[in-house]
């Protein structure tokens, strides 16, 4: 990049204004920072207030699905207004708006989801009718598939308002994700992190994504050092996984894609809404078949499910 950013002309970073979402952006700065040996005021973070955070009282699938969190986001991408975004890639809807990419993935994050709560140890440990709050559909078809004696909540807000619903009494225990724990250094707050075969996790869980203008080439070479390219082909295959479901937050679906010497292993769940029934296969082969194996398991998982699985 012939332009590198400075004070006066500062690399503008879009991000959502939670902790987490901060915690994200001051990463990517950071491995910025150290990979071009740039000063923290060569960049600027701005924050954007997107739909999703600002209509909390409502369920996700009832206000728009997974582009709540990202629309404004990439609308002032595509304005000029800021320069990359930094995203959970598991709010990123798999179709991108025209004129938009994501190819940089920084280290993907412990995938695990965490079990949070003030008196019980694990999922086991909660007494029959327990109530459990959680926003994500996909955790509450698995925790009703697997514990249909469970009573299930809406539980929206980020982190701290979640942390605070559980002390005011109105669950006993939640779900979060290790790496936003982990990137909070909140790790305190988890029982412990639960084992993907017993709750396998969000689509790309754990990964930040950083979006640009796919015609903006001098980014491109900035942003090519902090990319982490094993993270990005495992991101590949599970978002083809998610796509070829036309997953969105309607939809329980879970996938993983995990790296054994150079062969991938692919995880994929798909649920009834309501945890009734769950339809799980895997998939191995080398990394560059990651995309065909995503739609293979997905094409195969619709197939044994049958017409209507994914309808509410």
């Amino acid at each position: 990049m012939n332009t590198m950013p400075t004070p006066s002309r500062p690399l503008k970073i879009g991000t959502r204004g939670s902790a987490l979402a901060l915690a994200q952006a001051h990463e990517t700065r950071d491995r910025l920072m150290a990979a071009h040996g740039l000063a923290a005021d060569a960049f600027e973070i701005v924050v954007i207030k997107t739909t999703g955070d600002r209509v909390t009282d409502r369920p996700l699938k009832e206000i728009g699905g997974k582009g709540l969190f990202t629309r404004e986001i990439e609308e002032a991408l595509s304005a000029g207004e800021i320069d990359i975004a930094v995203h959970s890639m598991k709010d990123m809807p798999t179709l991108q708006p025209g004129g938009l990419i994501i190819d940089c993935l920084l280290p993907r994050e412990d995938v695990r989801d965490a079990f949070v709560s003030p008196h019980h140890g694990s999922i086991a440990d909660l007494p029959e009718g327990a109530v459990v709050g959680s926003s994500s559909l996909r955790r509450r078809a698995q925790l009703a598939h697997r514990r249909p004696d469970l009573q299930l909540v809406e539980f929206r807000g980020n982190v701290q308002t979640r942390l605070r619903k559980l002390e005011d009494g109105v669950a006993q225990a939640t779900f979060l994700a290790m790496a936003g724990l982990t990137r909070l250094d909140m790790l305190h707050v988890a029982r412990g992190p639960i084992d993907p075969q017993d709750m396998l996790p969000a689509v790309a869980q754990g990964a930040i994504g950083i979006e640009r203008r796919e015609s903006d080439e001098a980014m491109a070479q900035l942003l090519q050092p902090i990319h982490d390219v094993e993270t990005g082909q495992r991101i590949l295959a599970e978002r083809a996984f998610l796509s070829r479901l036309d997953g969105s937050c309607q939809t329980p679906i879970a996938g993983l894609a995990e790296l054994y010497d150079g062969q991938l292993i692919l995880q994929g769940e798909i649920l009834r809404p309501d945890g009734s029934e769950a339809v799980r296969g895997r998939r191995e082969g080398d990394i560059s078949d990651g995309i065909a194996m995503g739609v293979d398991l997905a094409e195969e998982l619709l197939s044994r499910a049958g017409p209507g699985f994914l309808a509410e």
